[in-house]
C-alpha cells in the first residue's frame, strides 16, 4: 500500500478534479517550501491540466474562504493581486518578475527590456586589440565569454549590466594571474557599447563593442514537456489484494451442489440454485441455464454465508474510558481496508456485527456489515438493519482488567456495574418524559437518546457476560424496566441459567470451547452451546477474534463433538441463529427463495476441517474465489517487483528516499483498549 501510494500520490490532484471535487494547493506541512513548484509541476506531469492548476492556486482557495468576488481572478472590481512572469509559470524556465498586492508593486526580478544576447566585436586600446565577446544565457541572467583569435585566448569575464551601464573585467593574460585584470566601464547605445577602461597597470583604455548581428546560440534549452507519467492502477481497497474493478451483481446458476438450506427441506442433494438481482431466485433440479453464468457445484456443498454475531474487525478503535458511552457509534470508525475482511471472506464469512469493546457498562452502538471487500464503509452497512448496542458485565467494566489503563474509574465492583446500568435507565426514563413535554429548554442528549431507544423497543442489547449471577441480574433489571435483553454474548456460564434465559426471551452467542483464560471463565464447558440449544435458547457461535473468524465453520463443528448436536443444528449456530439474533433472518441465514444471495461454495462438508471455500458470494456478487485469489497473489508479486524497480530507478535519478513506515495491524477483541493490541483473549 505504501509503495502504491508513493507512485500514485502525484495523480491525486488530477483524480480529484476528474471527480468534480474543488482543489486548492497549500504549503502547509511542506518541510522545504522550495519544493512547492517542483511538486506542482509533477502533478501536472501526472495528468493535472495547467488551467486547473492555476485555478487551484487562485480562484478555488478564494472560493473556499467565500472571497471569490474579490480574490483569485482578474475581473474588474477585484482586488489588484496578481503576478507578472516571463512566461508560462508552470515551466521551469519561467521567471517571476513582479508581485502586486492590493495594487502595490513588488519587484522580484527586474524585467529586461533589451535583449543584448549575441556576438560582438570587442576592440580595446590603441593600437586596438581585437576580441570576440559572446553574451548568452537568459535575458535576466546574462553570462559572457571572451575569445582572442591571435593566441586562442578564452576567458570568462565578470559582467554587470544595469540598464544602459556596463562593467566588464577580465585578465587578458590568464596564464599570468599576477598580471592583474583589465577593467572596462561604459554605456550602451542600442546594441553598440563603448566606454573607457583601465589596464592593470593604470593605463587609460578606450574600448567599444560592435554587435555583429549574429545571435549566439542559447545553450539554455527549454525543458521539453514531459509526457503524462505511466502509473499502476488504483485498486479497491487500496492495499494488497485490492481489485481494479469491484465485483458486480450477476445472474448465476450453481448446479448439482449439496445444498444446506437451513430450512424444513434440510440438506438437498445434486440441487441447483439460481441467483438473480442479488437474491436467491429459484431452488430445484435441472434449472434452465439461459442468461446465467454457470458455476459447477458437483461434489461441493453450498451454504448460506457465515454470520459472525460478535466481531471487532474493520474498526479503528473500540473502547472508551467512561462507564456509559452509548452515544458513540461503530459506523463512525469503520475501516473498510482491514485485511481481515478479505481473510474472513476466504473462511466463508459474509456478514458480521461490529461491536464496541467491553470496557464500559454500557458501550457504543454497533454496526452490522456485509464483508464487501473494496467497497466504501457506507456501502458495507446492511441497509435498514436493526439497531444494537453493547453492554458489558464482570471483570472488564469493573476495571478488573488493567489493560484499560485507568483503574480508578467508577465502577470498581460487580455491584457497581449493576448500579451504573440501573442509573442509566433511570436517567433515560426521566429524559424520555422531558422529551415528550419538549419545549424551548429541552436539550437533546445523545447518550440518553440511545439508552431511551432500548426502553422504547427501538434498540437491542447484546451483552458481554460470563457469570450466572450477573446474567440473572441483567434479566431482572430489564424486566423491572419492561424490556428484554436480546443477546448474552460469550455467556460461558449460560448452561447454568438457560431455563431462565428461555423464559426471559434472551438469545446466546457463545464461544465453542474457550476456557480458563481469566478468572470468571473457570466454569466454562464446551457443552454450553449444545445445552442452551436443547433448552430452546437461540444460540450462535461467535469469534470476538480476527483470526478465529476465518474458521467459524470448525468452531460450529465442535458442538457436534461436545453436546451431540446434529450437523444441521451445528451449522445453524453460525448462519441462521445469528441471523435470528440480529433480527435479519428474513434476509439471510438460510438458502431460501427471496433471501439475499449470500452464498458460500465449499469443497467438502462445511463442518469438516478439510473444507475449503471455493467461492464467497454476497448479494449476488462474488467477493472471493479461490482461483482468483491464486491469480491475485501472482499479480501482487509482479506489481511489487515493478514498483521496486521503479523506486530503484527513481533513486538513481536523485530522488530522495526514506524508510517505510511500520503500521502494526489493529487486532481488536473486547479487552483491547486504545493503546494496546490483544491485551487479553476473551
Amino acid at each position: 500500500a505504501q509503495m502504491k501510494h508513493w507512485e500514485l500520490a502525484p495523480t491525486n490532484p488530477a483524480q480529484l478534479v476528474k471527480a468534480g471535487i474543488p482543489v486548492a494547493f497549500t504549503m502547509a506541512g511542506l518541510k522545504n517550501k522550495g519544493d512547492f513548484w517542483a511538486n506542482l509541476r509533477k502533478a501536472i506531469q501526472y495528468g493535472l491540466s495547467e488551467t486547473e492548476a492555476l485555478k487551484a492556486l487562485t480562484y478555488t482557495p478564494a472560493k473556499l474562504v467565500k472571497a471569490e468576488k474579490m480574490l483569485g481572478n482578474l475581473q474588474k472590481g477585484a482586488v489588484a493581486n496578481f503576478i507578472v512572469a516571463s512566461g508560462n509559470i508552470f515551466q521551469n524556465e519561467a521567471t517571476l518578475h513582479e508581485n502586486y498586492i492590493q495594487g502595490y508593486r513588488h519587484v522580484l526580478q527586474p524585467i529586461i527590456e533589451k535583449d543584448v544576447r549575441g556576438v560582438y566585436d570587442l576592440s580595446i586600446g590603441t593600437p586596438q586589440v581585437m576580441y570576440q565577446l559572446t553574451l548568452k544565457g537568459k535575458p535576466e541572467s546574462i553570462s559572457a565569454e571572451i575569445e582572442r583569435a591571435s593566441d586562442s585566448l578564452k576567458v570568462t569575464p565578470k559582467l554587470t549590466i544595469q540598464g544602459d551601464l556596463i562593467t566588464l573585467s577580465f585578465n587578458p593574460t590568464p596564464k599570468k594571474p599576477e598580471a592583474g585584470e583589465m577593467r572596462l566601464s561604459g554605456w550602451a547605445n542600442g546594441k553598440n557599447w563603448q566606454g573607457i577602461g583601465e589596464s592593470a597597470q593604470g593605463q587609460k583604455l578606450n574600448w567599444q563593442a560592435s554587435y555583429r548581428n549574429v545571435m549566439a546560440k542559447d545553450t539554455t534549452k527549454p525543458t521539453p514537456a514531459k509526457p503524462v507519467a505511466e502509473v499502476g492502477k488504483v485498486v479497491y481497497p487500496f492495499e494488497a489484494f485490492g481489485k481494479e474493478d469491484l465485483p458486480t451483481t450477476k445472474t448465476y446458476l450453481i448446479q448439482n451442489a449439496t445444498v444446506w438450506t437451513n430450512e424444513k427441506e434440510g440438506i438437498l442433494q445434486e440441487t441447483d440454485v439460481l441467483v438473480s438481482n442479488g437474491k436467491i431466485a429459484k431452488i430445484g433440479k435441472g434449472l434452465p441455464t439461459a442468461g446465467a453464468e454457470v458455476i459447477d457445484g458437483k461434489g461441493k456443498h453450498l451454504t448460506a454465508g457465515i454470520i459472525d454475531e460478535h466481531s471487532h474487525i474493520a474498526l479503528y478503535s473500540i473502547n472508551d474510558n467512561q462507564n456509559v458511552s452509548s452515544e458513540v457509534r461503530m459506523i463512525d470508525v469503520l475501516d473498510s481496508e482491514d485485511i481481515d475482511i478479505y481473510r474472513q471472506l476466504s473462511g466463508g464469512v459474509t456478514s458480521a456485527q461490529l461491536l464496541h469493546g467491553s470496557a464500559n457498562c454500557i458501550g457504543g452502538q454497533s454496526a452490522i456489515i456485509k464483508l464487501k471487500w473494496g467497497e466504501s464503509p457506507n456501502k458495507m452497512l446492511v441497509p435498514n438493519a436493526p439497531q444494537f448496542i453493547k453492554f458489558a458485565l464482570g471483570e472488564n467494566p469493573k476495571n478488573g482488567n488493567s489493560g484499560f489503563g485507568n483503574t480508578q474509574r467508577y465502577p470498581q465492583t460487580r455491584m457497581g456495574v449493576e448500579q451504573a446500568i440501573e442509573d442509566a435507565f433511570v436517567r433515560a426514563r426521566e429524559y424520555l418524559e422531558k422529551k415528550k413535554i419538549g419545549g424551548a429548554n429541552f436539550r437533546k442528549d445523545l447518550e440518553l437518546e440511545a439508552v431511551g431507544e432500548i426502553l422504547e423497543g427501538k434498540r437491542f442489547i447484546t451483552c458481554h457476560s460470563y457469570v450466572q449471577s450477573e446474567i440473572n441480574m441483567l434479566m431482572k433489571l430489564a424486566e423491572r424496566h419492561k424490556f428484554k435483553v436480546n443477546t448474552f454474548t460469550h455467556i460461558l456460564e449460560g448452561y447454568k441459567v438457560g431455563d431462565k434465559m428461555k423464559a426471559h426471551g434472551a438469545g446466546a452467542s457463545s464461544f465453542a470451547d474457550w476456557w480458563a483464560y481469566k478468572f470468571e471463565v473457570q466454569d466454562a464447558i464446551p457443552h454450553n452451546a449444545a445445552i442452551l440449544t436443547r433448552l430452546g435458547v437461540t444460540t450462535a457461535i461467535n469469534s470476538d477474534d480476527p483470526e478465529m473468524a476465518r474458521r467459524l465453520n470448525q468452531e460450529a463443528a465442535k458442538t457436534v463433538k461436545y453436546g451431540g448436536l446434529s450437523e444441521e443444528e451445528a451449522w445453524k449456530t453460525v448462519t441462521l441463529n445469528p441471523a435470528k439474533l440480529l433480527h435479519l433472518d428474513d434476509k439471510m441465514g438460510s438458502v431460501k427463495v427471496g433471501k439475499d444471495a449470500d452464498l458460500v461454495l465449499w469443497t467438502a462438508n462445511p463442518l469438516s476441517i478439510y473444507a475449503v471455500v471455493q467461492m464467497n458470494m454476497i448479494d449476488g456478487a462474488v467477493y472471493f474465489e479461490r482461483v482468483q485469489d491464486e491469480q491475485a497473489q501472482a499479480k501482487l508479486r509482479e506489481e511489487r517487483a515493478r514498483l521496486i524497480q521503479k523506486m530503484i530507478q527513481s533513486k538513481s535519478s536523485g530522488a530522495p528516499s526514506q524508510k517505510p513506515s511500520f503500521n502494526k495491524p489493529r487486532k481488536w477483541n473486547c479487552c483491547a483498549d486504545e493503546g494496546t493490541r490483544l491485551q487479553e483473549q476473551e
